[in-house]
C-alpha cells in the first residue's frame, strides 16, 4: 500500500524552516517626502528670520537714498535766477524763460532713483537668493524712504531758499542759483518701483525651481507584501 498524500500547505503558512521576517524588512527607510510632489520638504527659512532679513534691507536701503541725495545735488541742472528792484522793491525772475533745467532736474533725480532702485534689487537678490513677501516690502519701503531722504538733503545741500536775500547778496542784475526743488513728487516712486521690477526679473529667471510634479498623490514605491504576495 502506498501512504496517504499530505496536502499541500497554504500559500501563507510559514515553513519550519523558514525564518520570520518582520513586515517591512528588507525594504530601507526612507525621509519623509511630499505628498504632493514627492519631494523632500523645503520651505525655507522661518518667517522671524525672514522679518528680521526685511527690517535689515529696509534700513540699508533707506540709508543708501543718503548717497542719492548727494549725487541729484551734484549732477542736476542749476535754474539761473536775476534779480532787479522794481519800485524799490526786488524782484527775482528766470534768466532763461524757455530753458529746460527745471525738467532736467526732475529726470536727473528719477534716473539715479531707477539705478538706485536696480542696485539695491541686485544686493538684495545676491545676499537671499530667493523671493518672499516681506523682502519685497522691505525693497519698496526701503526705497521710498530713501527717495524722500535724497529729497530732503538734496534740498538742503542746494541753494539758499529765499531767493530775495539770495538776490540781495549777490547784486542786483547777477545771475544766482534757484534752490533745488522737486517739481513732479511722483519721481519719488523712481527708486522702489526700478527694485521691485528688477527683483521680479532676477527672481523669475534665476530664482530656486520648485520641484516637478507627477501627479496630486504620487508616493514613494508601493510597499510589497512580506511574503511576497501583492497587496489586495
Amino acid at each position: 500500500m502506498t501512504a496517504p498524500l499530505t496536502p499541500p500547505p497554504p500559500p501563507h503558512e510559514h515553513s519550519p524552516h523558514q525564518a520570520w521576517q518582520p513586515p517591512g524588512a528588507g525594504h530601507t527607510a526612507s525621509a519623509p517626502r511630499d505628498a504632493w510632489t514627492g519631494g523632500y520638504h523645503d520651505d525655507g527659512p522661518g518667517m522671524k528670520t525672514e522679518l528680521i532679513e526685511a527690517a535689515l534691507v529696509t534700513l540699508a536701503v533707506a540709508v543708501s537714498g543718503a548717497l542719492l541725495g548727494v549725487l541729484w545735488w551734484w549732477l542736476a541742472p542749476h535754474v539761473p535766477l536775476v534779480g532787479e528792484v522794481v519800485n524799490k522793491s526786488w524782484t527775482v525772475y528766470l534768466k532763461d524763460t524757455e530753458g529746460e533745467q527745471a525738467i532736467g532736474v526732475d529726470g536727473t533725480f528719477i534716473l539715479l532713483g531707477l539705478a538706485f532702485g536696480a542696485v539695491s534689487a541686485v544686493a538684495a537678490f545676491l545676499v537671499r537668493r530667493r523671493g518672499g513677501v516681506p523682502l519685497v516690502v522691505a525693497l519698496a519701503v526701503g526705497g521710498l524712504l530713501g527717495s524722500w531722504l535724497a529729497w530732503k538733503l538734496g534740498v538742503w545741500l542746494g541753494p539758499e531758499h529765499d531767493v530775495i536775500a539770495h538776490a540781495r547778496s549777490v547784486g542786483k542784475g547777477v545771475t544766482f542759483s534757484a534752490p533745488l526743488k522737486l517739481g513732479a513728487k511722483g519721481a519719488l516712486l523712481a527708486w522702489p518701483l526700478g527694485a521691485l521690477l528688477v527683483h521680479l526679473g532676477l527672481t523669475a529667471f534665476f530664482g530656486p525651481r520648485d520641484p516637478e510634479q507627477h501627479g496630486p498623490y504620487q508616493q514613494g514605491p508601493v510597499p510589497k507584501d512580506p511574503y511576497g504576495a501583492p497587496p489586495a
